[in-house]
């Protein structure tokens, strides 16, 4: 009774430890359960956990007994072999202390692995085939991107407890050379002469057996793993850099690889020699196949270095043209490359105002004002209050007035840090942020500035169709605290007048903090007045995780998101879209970008984020991608097919620019397919190059809303510019379609070889050379203001390439807003340099045809024509007045322009009549 009584206690003493150490893990582990639950993603969380314990307490089990009885079998040939003169612990003791440290190191050896593993496991388990095969070893790519690399980390984990393994092993006998020390001397104490201490060489020479024993056992085990490590290597010579391109070359097909196998065959070959010299008692004879392994590296390496000097080198391009021609073709397809549409545009110079008039559309999208410069103007005019902060401006797409319209759009938030450091007004009061600003890229007023149609608070539309019934934003990107609603404090709404408009939350996302749960958000969040304040109430409900690429990356942390949100606006609600990429770094000879090995990417997931109730939706957007289709099967709660997209929202999907940069870097060097040229590099690109405000850049990709060549109407669409490497000329423009039945296709335009078209920088030079030009921006850089060139938009219209660059000029003070003076349209070795795009079109090519004017025949009392010129001159007038209205100053002038022609033909019909 007494020893079960003792049991008792101690696995009491033992729960009360486990829980005081891991209170806070318990105190998120129920609270991210809730949240995940709120979602509606429980079985996501859950599938981290049960597969973690699926894999843990075997792992723990298996690996307790294994450690148990390996060292219960080291006490056991201890006891057995060695004298011992003193004995401080019962076997009971040592066998409890054995049992200890296998549980101890056990458990955390599990945990490891558990949080390291638990993905690969399922990805494993998991696999999707790609249907495609490795050149070399002939497996589909599957093996590559899922299962090879939960092998190796178990190949790691196994070495890692080989080690281990050593380690217990020198711990637990110092721990019986402690309780049962080994009789080392002999000392006669009868006889005087001969009562000296001697050495027991028998004891010594007994623990050197049982040592060297111990040894042999984890020496033939590891060399059995360094086999099965050589195997792995061969695999990944697919992933080498010895070569003239990423992925095994000749020298490590021809020589590495041979040398690997060899050392598989001796790697095995070594673990039974061991086993050998080992009941030989022969050191020589154990260490046989050590050294002979290090023999064969020492000599493949001096093969593989003479291969590679004077077989290969000698005859690069002969030798490495195969394996040249694997690298472009994987590469490709690891970045969706290999699908790209090439097309020849001739880059005329015969383009006409009866081409621009056909491509008006596009005309009117050209986008005069740039985002940088759009941002400040937003904080500072739409700004309202302090607090108040526009954290990016975003570009998109809407049907205005029946017409596809380039817009940029920003969310107006609260910026936490502008709020004053009391609880109440940082986590009960200041909720929300309020409402956007939307200006079309193509307008501006008067003064230069954005001409904003959406704008003020609360929100004001001028655009028919598009409002804002819900303008609160909850979750954005500046909302980094969690917030409680729903309290006895009303929350700010936004301000009006000298006062603020208060509201009380509607939405449904939050935790209520009803029971319980006001003690552990108080816990979790590390502030007691969740618990105290008189505030907080039982329908009171706490958001957290309110920042959208936090809440995505706790809800799935296997996918890579994109940095830039964007803001739309889909039946007077306000959502966020944010690109979700799939990644590897395991796709074979495909050439990795950036500093890591990663070389392969899909934009396969589209998450879109109520602003408002929190909601957040992954929509898998490349049906194709084995990569999510394998975490569809993982998690199918999670994913939700393109299909069950709102059309609203659907409208409003964009390629992401950070694909397409990624993309049309890679492109640079590999739209080379012939072997040859690639070798030699002959064809390189470089991405187009500008100077934006006053330096040298490399050019952004932009959105355009245009017309391209052989399609019937306008479409949004993601463009760089290339020139060939080290020279200004164009080469190339790539372009990713974004709607509908086109989103994704990628086309690029090739300019023809044989004569210059101007590059970007080409033109850049071109307006610095003009005289009038150069004269304005000599007075504009005087003291008090200074001057600022845009972005240098590349726009093919027809078969011709037009460049525009607006002019900003911005005086020298602080609070200055740059402002859209000046624009520069050049085309061929022709520039205009206008106030307005319109101007600088007019003057390179003629201003708006006019309507012809028709004179009556002899003997009729009455104009053909008369009726229908009154009819157009009241619609011009009343258009003139909805511009002025609207503060469309541009269009004012130009309605006002043509109601004068009008009114001047029908003043010369009165003269004639």
């Amino acid at each position: 009774m007494r020893k079960a009584r003792g049991a008792f206690v101690s696995l009491g003493v033992m729960a009360i430890l486990f829980a005081l150490t891991s209170f806070t893990t318990i105190i998120n582990f129920i609270t991210d359960y809730q949240w995940f639950q709120e979602l509606g993603y429980e079985q996501v969380f859950l599938t981290k956990l049960m597969t973690q314990l699926k894999i843990g307490i075997p792992i723990f089990v298996v690996l307790t007994l294994l450690i148990y009885f390996y060292l219960r079998s080291i006490k056991k040939s201890y006891n057995k072999k060695i004298h011992t003169a003193y004995v401080g612990l019962s076997e009971k003791k040592i066998n409890q202390i054995a049992l200890g440290i296998s549980a101890i190191v056990s458990f955390l050896a599990s945990v490891t692995v558990c949080s390291n593993l638990w993905f690969e496991v399922l990805k494993f388990f998991n696999t999707t085939k790609f249907n495609i095969m490795d050149p070399l070893f002939k497996k589909d790519l599957s093996f590559y991107m899922f299962q090879l690399p939960f092998i190796e980390q178990v190949y790691y984990s196994l070495i890692s407890f080989i080690v281990l393994l050593v380690i217990i092993t020198v711990v637990f006998y110092l721990i019986m050379m402690s309780v049962k020390r080994p009789k080392l001397f002999d000392v006669n104490h009868e006889n005087p002469e001969t009562g000296r201490a001697k050495l027991n060489a028998e004891n010594g020479k007994q623990l050197l057996n049982i040592a060297f024993g111990q040894l042999t056992t984890l020496g033939v085990i590891f060399f059995i793993l360094l086999g099965l490590g050589y195997v792995l290597k061969t695999y990944n010579l697919l992933y080498s850099t010895r070569g003239v391109a990423y992925g095994a070359s000749f020298t490590d097909i021809h020589v590495t690889l041979w040398v690997y196998r060899a050392k598989i065959v001796f790697a095995f070959v070594s673990a039974v020699v061991l086993i050998m010299g080992a009941k030989a008692r022969k050191l020589r004879l154990a260490l046989a196949g050590p050294v002979i392994m290090i023999v064969v590296s020492i000599l493949g390496n001096v093969a593989a270095l003479g291969v590679q000097n004077f077989i290969v080198t000698p005859d690069e391009i002969s030798k490495e043209s195969k394996y040249l021609d694997y690298n472009i073709k994987y590469t490709k397809m690891a970045y969706g490359l290999d699908q790209i549409e090439e097309k020849n545009f001739s880059a005329e110079r015969n383009l006409t105002r009866a081409d621009l008039d056909k491509n008006k559309e596009t005309i009117k999208n050209i986008r005069i004002n740039d985002y940088r410069p759009t941002k400040q103007f937003y904080n500072q005019i739409q700004g309202i209050r302090q607090y108040y902060q526009f954290h990016d401006v975003d570009i998109d797409r809407y049907t205005i007035d029946g017409q596809l319209t380039q817009v940029f759009l920003s969310g107006r938030e609260i910026n936490e840090d502008k709020i004053k450091e009391q609880w109440i007004n940082q986590h009960l009061k200041y909720t929300h942020g309020y409402g956007v600003a939307l200006s079309p890229v193509n307008a501006i007023t008067s003064q230069g500035q954005p001409d904003l149609f959406i704008k003020d608070i609360p929100p004001k539309s001028n655009i028919k169709g598009i409002g804002i019934k819900y303008p609160q934003i909850y979750f954005g990107e500046l909302t980094n605290n969690y917030v409680v609603t729903n309290t006895d404090e009303k929350e700010f709404d936004y301000p009006s007048g000298d006062s603020n408009a208060e509201t009380l939350y509607e939405g449904k996302a939050g935790i209520k903090l009803g029971g319980i749960n006001k003690l552990l958000y108080a816990i979790k969040e590390g502030n007691l007045k969740l618990l105290i304040s008189g505030n907080i109430n039982k329908d009171s409900k706490i958001l957290i995780y309110r920042n959208i690429k936090e809440r995505v990356q706790k809800i799935a942390p296997f996918i890579e998101y994109d940095d830039d949100p964007y803001l739309v606006i889909d039946e007077g609600k306000l959502y966020w879209i944010l690109d979700g990429y799939t990644i590897s770094s395991n796709y074979p000879y495909a050439e990795p970008f950036g500093e890591g090995r990663t070389n392969y990417i899909r934009n396969s997931v589209k998450v879109v984020i109520d602003a408002y109730n929190g909601g957040t939706t992954y929509y898998v957007a490349d049906e194709k991608d084995p990569v999510i289709k394998t975490m569809k099967k993982i998690f199918p709660q999670l994913f939700t097919s393109m299909d069950k997209m709102p059309d609203g929202m659907k409208n409003h999907v964009r390629y992401p620019q950070a694909l397409f940069d990624i993309q049309a870097n890679v492109y640079k060097v590999y739209h080379m397919a012939d072997t040859e040229v690639f070798y030699q590099q002959e064809d390189l690109w470089d991405i187009a190059n500008e100077i934006y405000e006053r330096e040298t850049q490399v050019m952004e990709s932009n959105y355009f809303v245009m017309r391209l060549p052989d399609e019937k109407k306008e479409e949004f669409l993601l463009t760089i510019p290339y020139t060939p490497k080290n020279k200004p000329n164009m080469t190339a423009i790539l372009m990713a379609r974004n709607d509908g039945k086109n989103y994704g296709k990628l086309v690029i335009y090739k300019m023809p070889k044989q004569k210059n078209v101007y590059g970007p920088m080409q033109i850049e030079s071109k307006i610095d050379q003009d005289t009038t030009i150069s004269k304005e921006f000599s007075l504009w850089g005087q003291k008090g203001s200074t001057y600022m060139r845009g972005n240098l938009l590349t726009i093919p219209i027809e078969n011709s390439l037009l460049y525009i660059e607006p002019i900003y000029l911005k005086a020298d003070n602080e609070n200055s807003l740059p402002e859209v003076k000046r624009v520069v349209v050049a085309y061929g070795d022709k520039i205009a340099y206008e106030e307005t795009l319109e101007k600088a079109l007019d003057n390179l090519f003629g201003g708006v045809q006019k309507p012809e004017v028709i004179i009556p025949q002899e003997g009729v009392s009455e104009p053909i024509n008369a009726k229908g010129m009154i009819q157009r001159a009241n619609q011009l007038f009343n258009q003139a007045q909805m511009a002025q209205r609207n503060g469309k100053w541009a269009d004012y002038g130009k309605y006002i322009g043509e109601l004068k022609t009008v009114l001047e033909k029908l003043n010369q019909f009165q003269n004639i009549k």
